[in-house]
């Protein structure tokens, strides 16, 4: 069982942490090992911190929190591109679990109170975009009623260049 709560400074380090080793588990054979073995936490630590502090900041980060701490983050805020249509839509930036417990529903309980937090804030729509070859994140966000919407965009690890597709769902 999990409480979520807004993220503070104090939880920085163990979000680092969750996203590094993310990444790490998530991405293995599918972003080149060289990338996911120069992440460090203490860099992301350092670039989470920075960008944190920022004055007039408009994304939201929730923790969830379990017996040991932080197990599960969040990211969201506004959509950072452009969209056809007039709804207000907002976009989910990261989710990431601690490996050794995703499938116990931190994940769909993240999801779910930022999906609240930004009906509140008056989206209508959630999108996210996710590497095309992650098929268990494709499912978890199937499952929690995104659909491919056609986007795609590229982006460039190591010299390497992998296709993202963009989800979104009806708040």
């Amino acid at each position: 069982m999990v409480h979520v709560q807004e993220m503070d400074e104090a939880d920085i380090e163990a979000v680092s942490t969750i996203r590094v080793r993310g990444w790490q588990a998530a991405y293995a054979g599918i972003v080149p090992q060289t990338y996911l073995d120069a992440m460090t936490v203490e860099g992301d630590a350092g670039q989470r911190r920075q960008w944190f502090s920022q004055p007039g900041r408009k994304s939201r980060d929730l923790v969830a929190l379990g017996d040991r701490g932080p197990v599960g983050w969040i990211c969201f805020g506004p959509y950072r591109g452009e969209m056809p249509g007039p709804e207000r839509v907002g976009e989910v930036y990261a989710l990431y679990i601690s490996p050794d417990l995703i499938g116990q529903g931190i994940g769909q309980t993240l999801l779910g109170e930022a999906h609240v937090q930004m009906k509140g804030q008056g989206f209508e729509t959630s999108a996210l975009w996710v590497l095309c070859d992650n098929q268990r994140a494709r499912r978890f966000y199937e499952r929690a009623g995104y659909q491919a919407d056609g986007a795609a965009q590229d982006d460039v690890y190591d010299g390497i260049t992998l296709t993202e597709l963009r989800y979104q769902r009806v708040l």
